[in-house]
């Protein structure tokens, strides 16, 4: 994974490309809602809240721990939310993609499966790893769903894995896809989407 690389992927309906400084004017349009937050470690109420979580995202990206992208929807040119790429092993071909945010309008829209596979297909094809993790809050049960969806498997709860912005302490659930899964997704699973071109 080479951070110092200005990553784009996109396809007829979304771009994927790095978050920058200036995105904040955009971001607060679309940030303030307080059930984008509902499952997540991180809650963003405030300007100060979301100044904190995009330098962090930055720094974190200098530091080579995780790579975060904004979505934004082709269908309209605005930012949709965000997403990252984490918790990344070149020993073990490894990684997450996680940190996933979607606006209130774009959600139910297909934009994150869409997201999914150009992620998906950068991790397996690009980068040759063998495994993608996924997790999320064992009560969300949307995401649980979603992540079923695009054909991941369910590996375990790790418990109290996780505090959570209001105090709670979070039951983890896993998933994963294997690179030796992923043909067989790419054909089947994601098959519309198989033939739109990816751009790096």
């Amino acid at each position: 994974m080479n951070f110092d690389q200005n990553l784009y992927l996109e396809n007829e309906k979304v771009i994927l490309r790095p978050l920058h400084q200036n995105d904040l004017p955009l971001l607060q349009t679309i940030a303030f809602d307080a059930d984008t937050w509902r499952w997540t470690v991180t809650k963003i109420e405030t300007l100060p809240d979301l100044k904190n979580w995009l330098n962090g995202s930055i720094t974190d990206r200098q530091k080579q721990s995780r790579y975060t992208f904004v979505i934004v929807d082709k269908a309209t040119g605005n930012l949709a939310g965000s997403t990252a790429f984490g918790n990344i092993s070149e020993t073990d071909k490894r990684l997450e993609i996680g940190w996933t945010w979607v606006s209130k309008a774009c959600r139910g829209t297909g934009l994150n499966r869409h997201c999914k596979f150009l992620l998906l297909r950068y991790a397996f094809e690009e980068l040759g790893y063998e495994r993608v993790e996924l997790k999320t809050d064992v009560l969300n049960l949307r995401s649980r769903q979603a992540m079923r969806k695009i054909g991941a498997t369910e590996e375990g709860i790790l418990r109290s894995h996780t505090l959570m912005h209001d105090g709670r302490r979070r039951d983890t659930i896993f998933y994963s896809i294997l690179r030796a899964e992923w043909p067989q997704l790419k054909a089947t699973i994601f098959a519309d989407l198989s033939t739109s071109p990816t751009q790096v």
